[in-house]
């Protein structure tokens, strides 16, 4: 998609926002500022919107945070979840149905949202650093090879793990790990309305899975800790299933070991972050989409209202018990999971279809309340590994 606003990023304007990023969680915060009545723009290095593809499942939350937008995007829905492990299964049926979304659909969609309430786009324009300026930001960019500046009131970093805008801020680097998937012809025996998981620790602490796009195609990925091992991991896992890859996907994604501050003041200007450049990932499964939106949404309601934000203190208080989860979970063993999967008795399965995976309090008192032995092996899980790996 090609942005209709080429406008030159020369000399910008007073009082205005600048977005750095045109991800998701940047144009999300874009749409919410110029809603608000504040000039916006967003900075992006491409030339163009032409996003990679990847396939994410995300809970229907994301439906109800983007409307028409979020209908785009949609190329799937998921109904029930199956769990392997060491020869054990266990079946999730959800009351609200998961959402396959593709990436490359949702960006332009956003993209066109944000202008609709009046964000200006430049494209071809990468950010090089920042300092104070008067009452605001100085902004020094990189457009189609020509060096200039812009003047912001506020700066918005949404340009990803390795933020360039953190960087220049002072906020120190985020842990990442790999991502890896590969879009398969989808088995014959697999319902497409299905989501199948394997925990298969000596490959990964996290786990294997298969997300259908459709009744003819999958996505099978791994999120591993080194980029090498993951991806043999993964042919090999592609081997065992007797699946051939089609397209192989891949990402670095913020690993989450505490709450990142979103703001921080640079002279008389202010700095924030959003989305991947703040880890606002749900560690427990590594992912980002709806934890990134809402993280958007608290720093636009920020900078239009200023002071303390409900939407970014229930967004910490969420990252904070999947960071739990991910750390009683992170050094399971295969007895440990077969374990886990044993423990998942008719009224555990109904907890975890009732309630989505973005209302983790919620859902793990619900499981503790239903299934008590699953709160010995949790603390077990946490005395093993202490956290996670350093």
């Amino acid at each position: 998609m090609q942005s209709t606003e080429q406008s030159s990023p020369q000399g910008g304007e007073s009082g205005e926002i600048i977005v750095v990023g045109a991800s998701a969680a940047g144009l999300y915060t874009a749409s919410t500022v110029a809603s608000g009545g504040r000039r916006v723009r967003v900075l992006e290095s491409r030339p163009g919107f032409e996003p990679e593809p990847r396939s994410l499942i995300v809970t229907d939350q994301f439906r109800s945070q983007l409307g028409a937008a979020a209908s785009e995007s949609i190329v799937n829905e998921i109904r029930r979840f199956e769990l392997f492990t060491d020869g054990r299964s266990a079946q999730v049926a959800l009351a609200r149905p998961d959402l396959i979304i593709e990436r490359s659909r949702l960006i332009p969609a956003l993209a066109r949202s944000a202008q609709q309430a009046g964000a200006k786009l430049s494209f071809d324009t990468r950010f090089l650093g920042l300092a104070p300026n008067g009452r605001g930001l100085r902004v020094e960019v990189d457009s189609a090879g020509h060096r200039g500046e812009l003047h912001a009131e506020s700066l918005v970093g949404a340009d990803g793990a390795s933020s360039r805008v953190a960087r220049s801020a002072g906020w120190p680097p985020i842990e990442t790990v790999p991502l890896m998937q590969a879009i398969v012809r989808l088995p014959k025996d697999h319902p497409s309305d299905t989501t199948r998981v394997w925990f298969v620790p000596d490959d990964t602490p996290y786990f294997y899975w298969l997300i259908p796009e459709s009744s003819e195609r999958g996505a099978l990925g791994i999120i591993g800790e080194d980029g090498r091992d993951t991806k043999q991991c993964l042919s090999r896992f592609l081997e065992k299933k007797h699946l051939e890859p089609l397209e192989w996907q891949g990402a670095r994604i913020p690993v989450y070991r505490g709450w990142v501050p979103v703001r921080r003041r640079v002279g008389n200007g202010d700095v924030y972050l959003v989305g991947d450049a703040a880890a606002q990932v749900k560690v427990s499964t590594v992912g980002g989409i709806v934890t990134g939106l809402r993280g958007a949404l608290g720093v636009g309601q920020s900078i239009l209202r200023r002071g303390r934000n409900k939407e970014l203190t229930a967004l910490r208080r969420e990252l904070g018990t999947h960071w739990l989860i991910r750390r009683a979970l992170h050094h399971f063993q295969q007895e440990d999971y077969s374990q886990l999967v044993d423990l998942l008795d008719a009224s555990t399965r109904e907890s975890l279809g009732e309630i989505n995976r973005d209302e983790s309090t919620r859902l793990l008192w619900n499981v503790v309340k239903r299934q008590p032995r699953l709160v010995l092996l949790g603390l077990r899980g946490l005395l093993m590994g202490r956290g996670l790996k350093s």
